[in-house]
């Protein structure tokens, strides 16, 4: 079986690193925040192992990609990724995003169907685009009490808080209530998470993706609400935030949609249920007519 390899890609006037591994069609897997692409190194080998070339990146402004002074809103971030496929020597690939990876899969496969084999997103669904802007939804839910999305919206207070003491963010973020199965974040794995946010800079780009949440549903106006791609769903039974409820309705845009429940799991599926995500990856991944 074929190493881990590093590499970077040149897309979009950016570098992207990324990390692969096995041969045959694209896999590209997309982290959420506050990660970066050593979340997905369970489904790197299985994935592998199944036949496939596993390749997960540093989002634009993580660990080791490029961080330009940009807003990162997603249309910029998807042509980013688009530009990734077309860089590794790829006509199509099957994407799969958890977290933020997964709010920016849906409308990839939307921009980009061409170079979309098929879609996954790990707990994270396909929401309709709602009538208002989310953060002028948020106000009006949380008041005077705002949730951590809006808390990150100022430049600056987030990243002075953040960073003051990242591993004890990271511990709140990977030990928290969001987490079924917290012996998987051993102490080391902790620290490896916080390197990765420790280091000057590092914070902006990630909590960029929050501020340009009411741009990305503006960007949406031109996208169509159907998906004429094979897609996956997988659910974790019990994500706090990502609940499996939140993903019902889907199939009224997805005409090809199959479902998988994780259970005994929290929002950080890669980690807690490694296993079981690498049989729906491959499940899904092998029940489709195979791409290049």
């Amino acid at each position: 079986m074929p190493a881990v390899r590093e590499r970077y890609v040149t897309t979009n006037g950016i570098r992207l690193f990324c990390v692969e591994e096995g041969r045959g069609p694209l896999v590209l897997l997309v982290h959420g925040f506050p990660e970066f692409w050593w979340s997905w190194r369970a489904q790197l080998t299985g994935l592998a192992a199944a036949g496939y070339r596993a390749v997960a990146v540093d989002l634009p402004g993580y660990g080791r990609s490029d961080k330009p002074d940009v807003a990162y809103d997603e249309p910029w971030v998807n042509a980013c990724l688009a530009g990734a496929v077309e860089a590794l020597g790829a006509e199509q690939c099957v994407i799969a995003g958890h977290d933020w990876g997964g709010l920016l899969v849906w409308p990839f496969v939307r921009r980009y169907p061409h170079l979309v084999a098929g879609v996954v997103g790990v707990n994270t669904p396909d929401l309709p685009r709602g009538t208002l802007p989310p953060l002028a939804v948020m106000e009006h839910v949380f008041g005077d009490k705002p949730n951590y999305i809006m808390q990150f919206q100022p430049y600056g207070p987030a990243e002075y808080l953040i960073g003051r003491d990242p591993r004890a963010f990271m511990e709140a973020m990977l030990l928290g209530p969001a987490t079924r199965r917290p012996e998987v974040f051993t102490p080391d794995v902790v620290d490896r998470f916080t390197e990765v946010f420790a280091t000057e800079g590092a914070l902006t780009p990630p909590l960029s993706y929050y501020r340009s949440m009411d741009v990305n549903w503006y960007a949406a106006t031109e996208l169509p609400e159907q998906i004429d791609r094979p897609a996956l769903m997988v659910c974790a039974e019990h994500d706090p935030v990502l609940r499996p409820a939140l993903s019902e309705g889907m199939e009224d845009r997805i005409s090809d949609l199959r479902r998988v429940l994780i259970e005994d799991c929290g929002h950080w599926t890669q980690q807690e249920q490694p296993e079981a995500l690498n049989r729906a990856l491959v499940d899904f991944c092998d029940a489709l007519p195979r791409w290049r």
